[in-house]
């Protein structure tokens, strides 16, 4: 079986582990959106993953593991670097208005092009930081998989959360810790979450403002 082959077979089968069900375009676009990132790697260094088996897992599977907690949106993806989880989520949820926003030019260079080659109508780029971007309209829901502190997450993002609208942080091992001394924020709610092939902690911590 070839590498595109096996890819295809092992989205298709960890996508319904997770309940989940996509159309043959939908998951076509995701391999695409991998291809693309695995392309731009060779040059610009995206990510520090570059084999295909392992950025399925780690950052397709690891975004869309998320999905069930993403609301009507619009969804604001803060430090999105890749795109992620932004462009997984857009490409499964087409209705969702989903804003990507990075402080790198490069990268946002390849989000752009990756939403024009992937016909992503839903999803618009930033090149900002977070503290210093003004949007027209506050999100319901900002999301981020690079902030290494909670209570910072909700300080550079505060004036960009819509009143009454939530946090997702996505980590890895629970932060019990940043949870106890969290400020500027209180924690809603957290889940557990089971990424098929990926034998690692994952966790999705959801904060709403106090």
């Amino acid at each position: 079986m070839s590498q595109p082959d096996l890819m295809s077979r092992h989205l298709g089968e960890a996508l319904r582990a997770m309940d989940m069900c996509l159309d043959a375009q939908q998951e076509a676009r995701l391999l695409d959106y991998l291809a693309l990132i695995s392309k731009w790697n060779r040059t610009y260094n995206l990510t520090a993953i570059h084999e295909p088996e392992r950025m399925l897992t780690h950052h397709l599977l690891d975004s869309m593991a998320i999905l069930a907690h993403v609301g009507v949106g619009p969804l604001l993806d803060v430090g999105s670097g890749a795109g992620l989880p932004g462009i997984p989520l857009a490409i499964a949820r087409p209705e969702l208005a989903v804003t990507l926003l990075d402080a790198s030019q490069k990268r946002c260079g390849f989000m752009q092009q990756a939403a024009i080659e992937l016909r992503l109508r839903n999803v618009a780029v930033i090149h900002a930081r977070a503290e210093g971007y003004k949007a027209g309209l506050p999100f319901p829901q900002i999301v981020s998989r690079a902030f290494s502190d909670l209570s910072e997450f909700a300080k550079v993002t505060r004036h960009l959360l819509a009143p009454g609208g939530e946090w997702l942080a996505m980590k890895g091992l629970y932060p019990d810790e940043e949870v106890a001394q969290l400020r500027g924020a209180r924690l809603k709610s957290h889940s557990k979450l089971h990424i098929p092939g990926l034998d690692a902690d994952r966790h999705l911590i959801i904060m709403e403002m106090d």
